[in-house]
């Protein structure tokens, strides 16, 4: 009688036989080698230091308390007590009528919400940070790509094709999710007359938003983009879907500025003007001003919480710089770190970053920008050298930045 072959059990995550690893753990049914085994184990330890009891993607948990997301928040978001205070109570209200009850005698309505600020103070981190706190899809959108049915450009239904794309098309879980909508200044209207011919991006726009803001049930081309009829389509009810509105409404402080003269006339004015801050105006924004600045008085009434960011300073921007938890600088010291490079920054070095971001006025997203033109010749060389620790002092970044420093001394002689 031949002798019975044996067979070579193999693993069932790589694919490797009991001959190409160390050890193959095997039964009945199936065998894991000690490999697969031991980034199991390294998944597993990630997950409970994240908690297990964590909320499933989609379905929020354990609800944080307003004080709760406001302190999260601010380990990734330097300043914005204002907006997180809006934010926090409005994410935690939302979520609250999400799971209340269906035979609840009281029916809570959505609270979208409105963020005005300048560019890099904040808007879309904030949103961000919110979405991954409580474990639901989020998706940016930016309303200038916009257009009306039957024009160059994408339909509104597309900014929901993007959170079903995040929530891998779990249209439950996309149901609960977050949009943040950027740049909705961008589709004002250009005069405070209803048009009476089509303005394709922005009195058009703000209609086709309506529905989606309020809570229907819509038509979603799953990939995006224009729709046509032979085209299949997703159902996706908007009206569990937070949506988060941002934009930075330039030019919106004068017409605060005018509103706020204007309401006050005679004898006093200026002893009733006093307590304003004219260095931020935005903390004054009403409706009203919307209004004015373009956007339709049915929008308004869908963003019902209006809230303001301000104008970062240098001393936000040095402190955005380091302390947060995914801080520019402790990126870049992670980077070499993962290279045996030790690398150190002068504070010198660091007011000079703050300056050249005051400088172009571009806020914190300025700040990546002149840290990459500091840093690129040394991520480019040191990697290959034996170079085992790096000084960033302001003289080597004053010049690494070369013509932004030559463009600042120019600015300050004039």
């Amino acid at each position: 009688m031949a002798k019975k072959e044996h067979i070579l059990r193999r693993c069932v995550f790589c694919g490797r036989s009991e001959k190409e690893v160390q050890v193959l753990i095997t039964s009945p049914q199936a065998a894991i080698c000690s490999d697969c085994l031991q980034n199991a184990s390294i998944i597993l330890e990630e997950l409970l230091q994240e908690g297990l009891d964590a909320p499933q993607r989609g379905k929020p948990g354990k609800l944080p308390k307003p004080r709760e997301i406001a302190a999260f928040l601010d380990q990734y978001v330097i300043g914005q007590d204002e907006a997180k205070k809006y934010l926090s109570v409005a994410v935690y209200n939302h979520y609250k009528r999400i799971g209340q009850k269906q035979n609840d005698d009281v029916d809570l309505e959505k609270s979208n919400i409105l963020l005005v600020g300048e560019t890099g103070t904040g808007k879309t981190l904030l949103a961000n940070t919110i979405a991954r706190m409580l474990h639901v899809p989020f998706a940016i959108v930016d309303a200038t790509v916009l257009t009306e049915a039957g024009y160059v450009g994408e339909d509104v239904e597309s900014t929901l094709a993007r959170l079903l794309q995040n929530a891998n098309y779990d249209v439950q879980a996309a149901e609960r999710g977050i949009v943040f909508i950027d740049e909705l200044d961008k589709i004002a209207r250009k005069g405070d007359n209803p048009s009476i011919t089509r303005d394709v991006s922005g009195e058009g726009v703000q209609q086709g938003l309506l529905k989606l803001l309020e809570g229907s049930v819509v038509n979603v081309p799953p990939d995006g983009g224009r729709k046509h009829p032979e085209q299949k389509m997703i159902r996706v009810d908007t009206k569990n879907i937070l949506f988060i509105c941002g934009g930075a409404f330039d030019g919106i402080e004068r017409r605060i500025g005018q509103r706020l003269n204007t309401q006050m006339i005679g004898y006093g004015v200026a002893h009733k003007t006093a307590h304003i801050d004219r260095k931020n105006l935005l903390q004054y924004v009403t409706p009203a001003d919307l209004r004015s600045y373009g956007l339709i008085p049915e929008i308004v009434g869908r963003l019902p919480i209006l809230t303001y960011l301000k104008a970062l300073d240098p001393q936000a921007l040095r402190r955005i710089l380091t302390e947060p938890k995914n801080a520019i600088i402790k990126q870049y010291i992670h980077l070499f770190k993962m290279d045996g490079i030790d690398l150190t920054f002068e504070d010198a070095a660091l007011d000079l970053i703050v300056e050249s971001a005051v400088l172009f006025k571009l806020g914190a997203r300025g700040l990546r920008t002149i840290c990459e033109t500091i840093m690129i010749d040394a991520m480019y060389d040191l990697p290959s050298s034996d170079k085992k620790s790096l000084q960033i002092t302001r003289n080597y970044a004053e010049e690494k930045l070369g013509r932004l420093s030559a463009t600042q001394q120019r600015l300050n002689v004039a």
